[in-house]
């Protein structure tokens, strides 16, 4: 008969201190990451005054350029969910399709960017505007018109401070700026 059988409270105590000693050592180890964590710049941002930059490939709103469509529906083909709408005539005159209208939902587009690959003529761009929110669901149908406008860049707006998480990066007159200078942290 072992000494821990008849004892089960010492066994009990073992234990006890055993899983004391890990549960500070696991308190310790969280407190030194939240310490390494205390000298590091804040990463949330104040939206509306504070926005950050967008990549190069980002995909926010399509850009549609009118006048540069043949209305070959190959955006429509190759959208996983049929999103455009283009309304074209044939013109028997000169054997061509006339465009009439190219529309575009962007409260069900996925922003895959598949027209914009495969559009021949290059007339569909993705921009870098991404606050398309509004109270009312049809007005994010855009048609040819609110598609052809193009968004005011972020970097170019004077009222917003832009937010980068690269250093450096060049801004409008090519004077490079690191990220302390642009949010003034």
């Amino acid at each position: 008969m072992d000494i821990h059988d008849m004892f089960p409270m010492v066994t009990g105590f073992m234990n006890y201190g055993q899983q004391t000693i890990r549960a500070a050592r696991y308190i310790g180890q969280s407190f030194m990451i939240t310490l390494s964590h205390v000298n590091r710049l804040p990463v949330t941002i104040q939206y509306p005054y504070e926005k950050s930059i967008t990549s190069e490939r980002f995909r926010g709103r399509i850009h549609f350029e009118f006048d540069k469509c043949i209305a070959c529906e190959v955006c429509v083909r190759v959208c996983p969910i049929d999103l455009p709408v283009v309304h074209w005539r044939l013109e028997t005159d000169i054997r061509k399709k006339r465009l009439l209208n190219y529309s575009i939902d962007f409260g069900i587009c996925i922003f895959c960017g598949n027209c914009v690959e495969y559009c021949p003529t290059n007339c569909l761009s993705m921009t870098e505007e991404y606050e398309l929110s509004t109270y009312d669901r049809h007005e994010l149908n855009y048609n040819q018109i609110a598609l052809g406008r193009l968004p005011m860049s972020v970097i170019g707006d004077y009222t917003i401070r832009t937010i980068t998480n690269s250093t450096p990066i060049k801004i409008i007159r090519g004077k490079a700026l690191d990220s302390k200078t642009i949010t003034n942290y």
